[in-house]
């Protein structure tokens, strides 16, 4: 497991327009918030990223960016983001490098198969590249206003 202190794992996915996105893009300039979710357009999940999206402007206002990620397709973080007016950045980890990287892959067991999945995580990474909070096993509701304090509580160096 990550923990703070810890340097981000540098990573490069596609964004919801197939766009490359990497973390080169945000460090030195914003904090960031990177949160792992299970599925797109599931009921936790989307109340996660409506929470995290209705609040951009604020984590913004706090000097942070946010993205999620799961290891849906740009297809799919696309519909996701349009069916419920998304403002946040969806990246698609189809083969789960990045998940592999935060370490929040788990085995589960649905309908008596067993498979990999994600455990809902987040992550509050400086602007310096380091990881400040490591939040393993969150639950969707209130989960953004928490992590909004965390960033407000966070060091301008």
């Amino acid at each position: 497991m990550l923990q703070p202190g810890d340097p981000v794992p540098e990573f490069e996915l596609p964004n919801a327009d197939l766009e490359m996105t990497s973390f080169g893009d945000y460090r030195g300039n914003h904090h960031l918030v990177i949160y792992f979710y299970p599925k797109d357009d599931t009921p936790g999940c989307t109340m996660e990223a409506i929470d995290f999206s209705d609040r951009l402007e604020e984590f913004r206002q706090a000097g942070a960016e946010v993205i999620g990620v799961s290891m849906d397709n740009c297809l799919s973080h696309g519909e996701f983001r349009d069916k419920h007016g998304l403002e946040i950045t969806l990246l698609a980890d189809i083969e789960g490098e990045l998940c592999r990287a935060f370490d929040v892959l788990r085995e589960k067991e649905a309908h008596g198969e067993r498979r990999l999945g994600i455990l809902r995580s987040t992550f509050v990474v400086h602007r310096d590249g380091t990881i400040r909070h490591a939040l393993y096993d969150v639950k969707p509701k209130k989960h953004a206003a928490e992590v909004l304090e965390l960033v407000r509580a966070l060091p301008d160096s």
